[in-house]
């Protein structure tokens, strides 16, 4: 269900994914890495502060980023063989979850859906049907029903534990799933981006590329306790997000959002919002946030980072450069050439 341009466009990434946003976990630290000295002189002193003290201990860094560097160099090609690998073993357990239905749909999200299609869409009409979650632009509404939501997680728990080849959203979130290499993008997330999420995205975030949203990408991330339970301050990789909590049970593991990632975060006051099953948060990429530590049980969040070309070819939201594009699979980064 692609639209015209997206079967039109060939996507690329920026060059800055082989340098740039390096997530340290041991230090919770991102960093950028061009060259050993270059990393000595930019981070050698700040990671001693933080405790890498050793020359050893440095080496090990050095020996993950290294590592980091490699996986990102064949990623392209190592996500093609998952995903035919997927493709030929791999049995679902819910085949009709990966085609979106309006039976999956909360009544209410329809209807604002609804409105921002109709002839009488307006910002100030749809924020009246919206409520703000807290912090500046962020969004809360309901997106599934209940029912969908518990199948959804069945399919990924059931995947989890196949042997199927599993491809990990990000640095950051070490238990995940990436939809697209598991069948979920042509039926599932392209439709949902362009036909209800567009939509909404076009009234609220005009500024930032909400009216011109061309690709995505779209993942599942996992927390539980002796696995990944919070999430660092971070920004996405995208011009608008939404994350949809999709369960199970759980408590505590609220996310918490800062301001721009242009303000320093010492001049920056963090609002804690709650994350509710069934429930998406709509916000803009840009926006400083993370996740804190759930207390018990497992959450399942839905996160669809959606990028517009024609904002970033001009400025790489991750390097804050021009973007110098290589080649990418399917959507890559969300790039394009003019």
């Amino acid at each position: 269900m692609s639209n015209e341009a997206d079967r039109k466009s060939k996507f690329y990434s920026c060059s800055c994914f082989l340098t740039d946003n390096f997530f340290l976990e041991d230090f919770r630290l991102h960093v950028r890495f061009v060259s050993e000295q270059q990393f000595r002189l930019d981070y050698q002193p700040l990671l001693k502060r933080l405790g890498c003290i050793t020359e050893q201990q440095f080496g090990d860094v050095l020996t993950k980023i290294s590592q980091e560097v490699d996986r990102r160099r064949r990623l392209c090609e190592a996500s093609a063989e998952r995903s035919a690998a997927i493709k030929s073993t791999y049995q679902p357990l819910h085949p009709h979850v990966y085609h979106l239905q309006e039976s999956y749909l909360n009544a209410e999200f329809k209807q604002i859906v609804e409105f921002c299609r109709s002839g009488a869409a307006c910002e100030a009409g749809l924020l009246g049907l919206l409520e703000e979650a807290g912090a500046p632009r962020v969004y809360r509404l309901p997106v599934f029903e209940r029912k969908f939501c518990q199948e959804l997680v069945e399919e990924l728990e059931h995947f989890e534990l196949s042997s199927a080849p599993k491809g990990r959203p990000n640095t950051m979130n070490n238990y995940g799933i990436l939809l697209n290499e598991l069948g979920f993008d042509d039926g599932f997330i392209t439709p949902l981006r362009e036909l209800y999420l567009q939509p909404l995205a076009s009234l609220l975030y005009p500024d930032c590329g909400g009216r011109c949203l061309d690709s995505h990408k779209a993942f599942v991330v996992k927390y539980a306790l002796k696995e990944d339970l919070d999430l660092s301050y971070h920004y996405d990789n995208a011009e608008v997000t939404l994350n949809v909590s999709l369960g199970k049970e759980f408590s505590d593991g609220n996310l918490f959002f800062g301001d721009m990632r242009q303000v320093p975060l010492s001049e920056t006051e963090c609002t804690e919002v709650e994350h509710r099953v069934t429930e998406g948060l709509l916000h803009r990429g840009q926006h400083m946030h993370g996740a804190l530590p759930i207390s018990r049980g497992q959450r399942w969040n839905l996160i669809v980072w959606m990028r517009a070309s024609q904002e970033r070819n001009k400025l790489c939201p991750m390097c804050n450069r021009m973007p110098l594009l290589v080649e990418g699979g399917g959507f890559a980064e969300g790039f394009t050439k003019a």
